[in-house]
């Protein structure tokens, strides 16, 4: 446990590296560096670097070592729309108690009360965290999990519009209102627009970046 916790402080530290733009798209991660700053050895540091590129942010160069890639509107969008397509499985084969349904509720108050962009970001993909939780499939649970580090990546340089985001806080709103009248079918349909919506907006930022 201590180790995956390490890890998964190295990954904060980086993705929030990249989103301030501290490490550029093409610019080698120094280990030893990377170690001095942070305090942490270097064997959790290859372990996260290893999950960051199993999730496609980073990739290792021979000769040269870890890189920041750049993003892709059609990466974007493959990625957009595949997590669009599991989560609403996951979301059509789960039940909800009114055990289940307060979760969400207090997630989606820590999301308005977040004090950053970045704390909001990770407050509402907490949320869909919780949104499918009680999906049995383990398997479609982990391709999320995997999936979602790359989508965190991407919407990780775009944090700060929170016009936008405020639309997508009212999207998940509806959808917990959904679930309370037990009508899954219309939660994931508004859970497949939330994610085409954030596909849409995403493609249009980095199109304005080229």
């Amino acid at each position: 446990m201590h180790q995956q916790i390490l890890r998964n402080q190295v990954k904060s530290h980086l993705l929030h590296q990249i989103q301030i733009g501290a490490l550029e798209i093409g610019k080698t991660i120094n280990l030893a560096a990377l170690s001095r700053n942070i305090g942490i050895s270097v064997t959790p540091i290859r372990e996260a670097l290893s999950q960051l590129e199993h999730a496609r942010i980073i990739k290792a160069i021979p000769n040269k070592g870890f890189v920041v890639t750049r993003l892709t509107q059609r990466e974007a969008k493959n990625l957009y729309e595949t997590v669009a397509q599991l989560e609403t499985m996951a979301l059509e084969s789960s039940s909800f108690s009114e055990e289940d349904i307060e979760p969400l509720k207090t997630q989606q108050t820590e999301v308005h009360l977040a004090h950053s962009a970045l704390d909001r970001l990770k407050a509402r993909f907490r949320f869909h965290d919780l949104l499918v939780n009680n999906c049995s499939n383990t398997i479609l649970l982990q391709v999320l999990e995997d999936l979602k580090a790359r989508l965190l990546f991407y919407e990780y340089g775009f944090a700060n519009d929170t016009e936008f985001y405020a639309n997508l806080d009212r999207q998940n709103e509806s959808i917990i209102h959904a679930i309370i009248e037990d009508n899954l079918p219309t939660a994931a349909l508004i859970l497949k627009m939330h994610w085409m919506s954030v596909l849409e907006y995403i493609e249009k930022r980095i199109e304005s970046t080229v």
